[in-house]
């Protein structure tokens, strides 16, 4: 080989031998990592949202945003994930309103019972004044609420005893509900015995009868699987649930503008998604839990309302909790209450 071919050859091979340490050199790491809980299975609408959004965010940052999410209770129950998010170990989640009350009181005020007759009217006050109130509460709390909240659903009652057909009906009912005051204050005020459990635990208590009932939204009754240890599922409505999506302010803080604004326009398109996978999916449950062996029941205008007249004290004493702004933003959305 020539001297002119020698070097045209050495030239040729380190120009190679370059690119193939490019190739295989490892990925740049991501410049902000973090953990996102969630209380569902992998194949909730919940979890398969939260995936989808950070698999979104880590592509069009190009890596420099990588969450990492943990479905399914992985990280402890919605408590525990609260703890963790208020001390900066964990740095994203999911957590009903009814929960989240345990740090920003305000929060519970999606959970008024029987305020809300549908998903649509909570959505349009949690996207319109009262939701801007709370966002505002929670973030003087130091956590990050994203503009619009994620469905959970209207809350229907299960029980192994007995069909809910009225107020008389869940009177002594031993019933879990979310460690929330909201939800304890109603069911004491309708004449349950209500009882605080976290979700992660839930199937285990209404297996070993520690309660008769529970009450949830009809896709968490499906998913939990609650159908295999509950008899009866009445349709009662009596209150909504939705997801505050939280982030944990000094990491929210650190992230760039740019990567916050591509995280931000992610979250409300995939709460947009998730808000009508839930819906729907909600919606087709009622004949597939019949067909696992379930008693169904829808009760009516007037035996709602048989509920609803239990509840004048209640109403009061939970309008002096959150005070006459937060109450006037909940009534300008579903008339009086109190």
């Amino acid at each position: 080989m020539n001297g002119n071919s020698r070097g045209a050859f050495i030239a040729s091979s380190a120009g190679a031998f370059a690119s193939i340490a490019f190739v295989r050199s490892p990925a740049k790491a991501a410049d902000f990592t973090g953990k996102a809980g969630t209380n569902q299975p992998p194949d909730h609408p919940l979890s398969i949202a939260m995936k989808d959004l950070w698999d979104a965010v880590r592509k069009e940052t190009n890596g420099r945003v990588d969450v990492t999410v943990f479905p399914n209770n992985q990280l402890g129950g919605d408590t525990a994930m609260l703890q963790q998010l208020r001390s900066g170990a964990l740095q994203v989640m999911t957590l009903d309103g009814g929960i989240l009350e345990a740090v920003v009181p305000v929060g519970a005020i999606q959970s008024v019972g029987f305020a809300f007759p549908d998903s649509a009217a909570a959505f349009r006050a949690f996207d319109g004044k009262l939701g801007a109130y709370v966002r505002g509460e929670i973030a003087a709390k130091g956590l990050h609420a994203f503009d619009k909240i994620w469905e959970n659903g209207m809350r229907e009652i299960t029980a192994s005893t007995r069909p809910v057909r009225n107020a008389a009906d869940i009177s002594g009912m031993k019933i879990r509900t979310p460690n929330s005051r909201m939800a304890l204050d109603l069911f004491k005020a309708l004449g349950a015995a209500p009882t605080p459990i976290n979700f992660s635990e839930l199937y285990t208590a209404l297996q070993t009868k520690v309660v008769d009932g529970q009450e949830n939204p009809l896709a968490n009754i499906e998913f939990a699987r609650f159908f295999e240890v509950q008899k009866y599922l009445s349709m009662s409505g009596h209150m909504w649930g939705g997801y505050w999506l939280l982030a944990e302010n000094e990491w929210w803080a650190k992230i760039p503008a740019d990567a916050q604004a591509i995280i931000t326009r992610n979250a409300s398109t995939i709460t947009d998604r998730q808000r009508r996978d839930i819906m729907k999916l909600n919606d087709s449950l009622v004949g597939k839990l019949q067909s696992q062996g379930m008693t169904v029941n829808t009760l009516s205008a007037a035996d709602r309302a048989s509920m609803k007249a239990k509840l004048g004290d209640y109403y009061k004493h939970w309008k002096g909790e959150f005070g006459d702004t937060a109450w006037g933003l909940l009534e300008g959305y579903t008339g009086k209450l109190a």
